[in-house]
This record gives structure tokens, C-alpha cells and sequence, in this order.
């Protein structure tokens, strides 16, 4: 049989060497719970702020379901829901549809969103901004279910669903900007 070690703990206390104040760690670990709580209730709160700001909700449409769906009320769709964007007036932008894909389990209808501004100095622009939106059908689930809809803007691999994040005008401005400077840069 082996024997037993007995083992006494020491309790330490952790004073702060400071001469003009010395206040044991336990008083100091009440003040930094009550910081630290104060902190994170202001952080909740300001998250809670944001989530449901009604100074910029994040607008979304009514859309479709599977059963009333068709290409030309997909394209409709979209350009109504882009319109909801918030962008200046000058921005105009139009809805195409491009192709319709034959998956496994599900049809994917691709619509093109392309965005400019033209001016009256540059009423047909070199630049433009595009999106693509997929609209999902899934060939198992019932009429009454809704479509599913992502887009994603060229370039960039970040997608994104209505309802989820408010569309910026900003989004569009800085792809055009960063379009130019190509250019200007290669002499175009």
C-alpha cells in the first residue's frame, strides 16, 4: 500500500505593493466583476441597438413561394427588391435574367442586376456594377414554400440574403471607383 501524502494549501493573498494604498485581492476581484459587468450589459445593449435599429431597418419584400414562381416574376422580384436599396437617385440599374440550371435536387435561375450612373457629360458609361441572384427552386418542397434567394456582387466571394444586412449605395460607389482607377491606370 502506498502512503499518503497530506498536503496543506496556503492561501496567498495578493496585495498590490502600491505604499499608499494596500487593498487584498478579493476586494479588487469584486470592483473588476462589477467593471466587467457593466461593460458587457452596455455591449449587450449596444448590440441589441444596432440588431434593431429603427433608424435603418433592414427592408425586405414579400417574396414569392415555389408554386407561383416563374422567371419573369423572379426577375420582377428582384428589381423590386433592389429598388428598396437605399441609393441616390441617380443610380439606375436594370434586372436580367440569364440562365436557368438543371441541378440534382433543385433549379437555380440566375438573374444579372447591373448598376451606373450616368451623367449628362457620360450618358453611356464605360463602368458598371453587377450582381448575380440566384433563386433557388427545390424540386421537394411544396408549393406553398418560399423561394430561396442569394446574390453575390462580381468580384467579391461575400454572399448575401434578403433580410439579412441592409444594401449600401457605398457598395456600388466604391466598385465603380476602384473600376476607374483600373482604367486610368492602364490607359483604356
Amino acid at each position: 500500500m502506498k502512503p499518503k501524502k497530506r498536503v496543506r494549501f496556503q492561501e496567498i493573498e495578493d496585495v498590490k505593493k502600491s505604499p499608499t494604498r494596500q487593498v487584498p485581492a478579493r476586494e479588487d476581484k469584486s470592483k473588476v466583476t462589477e467593471l466587467a459587468l457593466a461593460l458587457v450589459t452596455k455591449a449587450i445593449a449596444a448590440a441589441v441597438k444596432t440588431v434593431e435599429d429603427t433608424d435603418y431597418p433592414i427592408k425586405n419584400i414579400k417574396w414569392i413561394t415555389h408554386g407561383e414562381f416563374t422567371a419573369e416574376r423572379g426577375r420582377r422580384q428582384i428589381a423590386e427588391f433592389v429598388s428598396t436599396w437605399e441609393c441616390q437617385p441617380r443610380w439606375v440599374h436594370y434586372t436580367d435574367f440569364r440562365e436557368r440550371r438543371d441541378l440534382i435536387h433543385s433549379f437555380h435561375y440566375i438573374y444579372c442586376v447591373r448598376w451606373s450612373a450616368p451623367t449628362a457629360q457620360k450618358p453611356l458609361l464605360q463602368v458598371s456594377v453587377a450582381a448575380r441572384f440566384t433563386i433557388k427552386i427545390n424540386k421537394n418542397k411544396p408549393p406553398d414554400a418560399p423561394i430561396d434567394v442569394s446574390y453575390v456582387f462580381e468580384g467579391q466571394s461575400l454572399v448575401h440574403r434578403p433580410g439579412t444586412n441592409r444594401p449600401r449605395e457605398k457598395w456600388v460607389r466604391d466598385m465603380v471607383e476602384a473600376k476607374n482607377i483600373v482604367i486610368e491606370s492602364t490607359g483604356l
